[in-house]
């Protein structure tokens, strides 16, 4: 019996099928390994970015640069996720946490990862090219401090501060779009980045921090040791009294002061959840980071509403 058209069509229909599944196994293997499906990260490096542009447009950002910014951000945060997991990728089959990734389970080559940060870095690097020139200077040096991150943690006792170069360089580079200089005000909110940084990745190393020993990757909860949350304290302190110093030059009023409450708020519940050090715990505490980003810019965000 001759084959009708539509047994054609049935037939590459499931020719196609495995292709197709494949393909979709592929991008969501690519997503898994630049962490588009967990925004977490996307998040705490969009924070002071927002607060940055707020603050130095007084409240009113070219929608030109929040674009570029809120996409480079993303583009950004992907390619440094990319380049982390292939620097680590024999590091990370070691940590329970970690062993599932899709370089450390071997689901994905090192080529293919290779080329997938260039492919997030091309796209931040024409972002960025929409810019002026200072901007795009700032940006060169944002683009090594990522880069370079995953190297640091071999030898660098607080990678998490170098972390918070990194991811606090938006700040900076936010002020030079607005600006077209960075202030010291820009710098101080800079430092407040750069502590913040350090605080939530400092509770991110707890999850890890037995199987972090074994293998002799470095991080503050390895340094601070029994002193953890005592640090992070310190550094929850020093970070809402540099957003004070701000608020106080800006001459915010309630709306800023009932958002820094909250974010204490937020610091004081992260100091109940680590009480015990339990590694859930402290990872409940890490996300909860989010939520001190989102007050402070409600605080920024409301301020020029409402000024």
């Amino acid at each position: 019996m001759a084959a009708t058209p539509l047994d054609l069509e049935l037939d590459l229909t499931h020719a196609e099928a495995p292709f197709a599944h494949r393909l979709g196994r592929r991008i969501e293997e690519y997503i898994r390994l630049s962490r588009l499906d967990r925004p977490i990260g996307i998040w705490l490096l969009m924070w002071p970015m927002l607060w940055a542009l707020w603050i130095a447009s007084s409240g009113r950002p070219n929608p030109r640069v929040l674009i570029v910014f809120v996409l480079g951000t993303v583009a950004m945060r992907s390619a440094g996720c990319v380049i982390n997991d292939f620097m680590d990728r024999q590091i990370d089959p070691h940590v329970r946490r970690t062993r599932d990734r899709p370089l450390a389970a071997r689901r994905v080559g090192p080529i293919e990862a290779l080329l997938l940060f260039g492919v997030f870095a091309a796209a931040a690097l024409w972002l960025v090219t929409r810019l002026d020139a200072l901007t795009i200077s700032l940006a060169f040096v944002g683009a090594l401090l990522a880069v370079s991150y995953p190297v640091f943690k071999r030898f660098f006792p607080l990678p998490q501060f170098y972390l918070g170069l990194a991811f606090g360089w938006a700040v900076p580079m936010a002020f030079a779009a607005q600006l077209g200089t960075v202030p010291r005000l820009g710098w101080v909110l800079f430092l407040a980045t750069v502590l913040w940084a350090g605080i939530y990745d400092t509770l991110y190393a707890m999850v890890d921090r037995d199987d972090d020993v074994k293998i002799g990757v470095k991080s503050s909860a390895v340094l601070f040791a029994d002193m953890d949350k005592l640090l992070v304290g310190v550094m929850q302190a020093m970070m809402l009294f540099a957003l004070m110093l701000i608020g106080r030059q800006l001459k915010f009023g309630h709306w800023y002061l009932g958002a820094i409450a909250a974010a204490a708020a937020f610091f004081l519940y992260q100091q109940w959840l680590i009480r015990n050090r339990e590694p859930g715990a402290c990872w409940r505490a890490f996300l909860n980071n989010n939520y001190v980003g989102m007050a402070v810019f409600v605080g920024i965000l409301l301020e020029y509403v409402y000024k």
